[in-house]
């Protein structure tokens, strides 16, 4: 993106903070981006939820999408019901408007992937518009969260470091992925996610150890993960303690595991392009990717 570029903000999950959605436009509008929000974002009629019917939030973000004077569709919450709306998507439309940035994350991965799927472009991995590391804070974003949405945005994705092998190596693919419960969420439908040669990126909040067991296991029982290169962990918060649990349903594949990457919930959220070139390396315990020189996945 360049500066004077045009995003839209729109709301496909759960209704934001009207304060912190504000705020995020105006600091967004100091990345010298112009903005303009989707009609119904504040909506707020129906299940209490969502951010306002189906229908008006499909259409909002079709709209921003098949806009050719927007550059970027920015989300501005996550919650629940961005997978509501992809039956409502026309995706021929979509397809014909051509790339564009889709940023977003949490419940947004059921749009990544489909995105990934029906249009094939790379999508942001990162924080929302009228999210706390965004618009929680009068005095200012998160430093090293914003740094790197505008580092991804504007130059190239930052490389991204975690605290923890779970299993030794290196990998190149292109990363997909998102949060857990979304993904397994996703089997059984038409956008069903696969990680077959590439990494997978995975990241979730609240859910118990448990859980989280049960999640993966359907994930490797639908074959989600046959091909796969390597796994990139993201952070768990409110999670206990996930890593006994994610090394013995994942270091069993014999593929690199990189963990504790700063990337999902929590402060700071570092941003990752998914559907695009990645790499782990476990000696150095990172994740960097890139969209540059035509390395887009198609």
């Amino acid at each position: 993106m360049r500066q004077g570029d045009t995003v839209a903000i729109v709301a496909p999950s759960g209704p934001p903070n009207a304060v912190l959605l504000r705020r995020g436009v105006r600091r967004l509008e100091e990345l010298g981006l112009k903005v303009v929000v989707g009609a119904h974002v504040l909506d707020r009629q129906g299940l209490d939820y969502l951010a306002g019917e189906d229908a008006h939030r499909a259409a909002d973000l079709q709209s921003a999408w098949c806009d050719p004077a927007v550059t970027g569709v920015f989300c501005c919450r996550g919650g629940y019901g961005a997978a509501r709306l992809l039956d409502l998507l026309d995706w021929d439309a979509m397809r014909a408007a051509g790339p564009k940035v889709l940023l977003g994350s949490s419940d947004i991965t059921a749009l990544h992937n489909a995105f990934a799927i029906e249009l094939g472009v790379a999508t942001l991995h990162g924080p929302m518009a009228a999210c706390d590391v965004i618009a929680g804070d009068e005095e200012g974003p998160e430093p090293l969260t914003w740094e790197s949405m505008r580092q991804a945005l504007f130059e190239a994705a930052p490389l991204v470091r975690g605290d923890r092998v779970l299993a030794p190596g290196r990998a190149e693919g292109v990363l997909r992925g998102g949060n857990l419960s979304l993904l397994a969420s996703m089997c059984g439908t038409r956008w069903q996610p696969s990680f077959a040669g590439g990494i997978a990126f995975l990241e979730d909040v609240g859910e118990e150890p448990y859980r989280i067991d049960r999640m993966l296991t359907q994930l490797l029982q639908a074959g989600v993960f046959d091909g796969v290169r390597g796994i990139a962990l993201g952070s768990w918060v409110g999670c206990g303690d996930p890593y006994p649990v994610l090394e013995d349903r994942l270091a069993s594949l014999g593929v690199p595991v990189v963990a504790g990457l700063p990337v999902g919930h929590g402060s700071p959220q570092m941003s990752v392009w998914l559907n695009a070139l990645g790499v782990i390396d476990t000696e150095s315990c990172s994740l960097t990717g890139s969209i540059r020189n035509g390395e887009q996945a198609r």
